[in-house]
């Protein structure tokens, strides 16, 4: 056998089972099963390099697919009423999502943890039982609201998506002054 890249081919010769032989039946199971019968067991450079390879038998370049998904304002609104933070996240806004999904969490778990109490409270007669009521009816009324707000600010920010970014506010004499660019037609 020749010696085609640093010896590694005499080296699997003398000890069989080497890295060659590895790497040799490694790129024999990478082929297609048609391919399988012409590999000979020595690796080999292609005949040219790529760069000089004609233009025709090279196969066309197609661009990516658009992957992008425009969700509007009425679905981030629903995805949101469903699950606080889903429509933000859709719309590319991720902290806000996370941050609506984790006072999600928090209501819902102080909401049965309040209601377990409550339960007990219940079991054992304790005069506190109004007062834990009223615990659960504030943390269910806490958790709503975060469903309700959530799909405002996903709606809004939906709209809002194509405003533009370098909007400035700057104090000015006798008020306040708001300036950003306009789109050319």
């Amino acid at each position: 056998m020749s010696e085609r890249v640093g010896g590694a081919v005499k080296r699997a010769v003398r000890r069989p089972g080497g890295p060659a032989v590895v790497a040799v039946l490694l790129s024999l199971t990478a082929l297609p099963p048609d391919r399988l019968s012409a590999q000979t067991s020595t690796a080999r450079p292609p005949d040219r390099p790529t760069a000089q390879t004609p233009q025709d038998s090279q196969p066309a370049r197609q661009a990516p697919a658009d992957t992008s998904h425009v969700v509007g304002p009425v679905g981030a609104l629903w995805r949101s009423l469903l699950v606080p933070g889903w429509g933000q996240a859709v719309t590319g806004r991720n902290v806000t999502g996370a941050l609506f999904g984790i006072w999600e969490g928090t209501t819902m778990y102080m909401t049965l943890k309040a209601q377990q109490e409550a339960n007990y409270f219940k079991e054992s007669n304790s005069p506190n039982l109004h007062a834990k009521r009223q615990e659960v009816q504030d943390w269910l009324v806490l958790w709503g609201f975060n469903h309700l707000f959530s799909g405002a600010e996903a709606f809004v920010a939906a709209h809002l998506r194509d405003f533009p970014k370098d909007l400035r506010v700057q104090a000015v004499p006798g008020g306040v002054g708001v300036s950003f660019p306009l789109p050319h037609p």
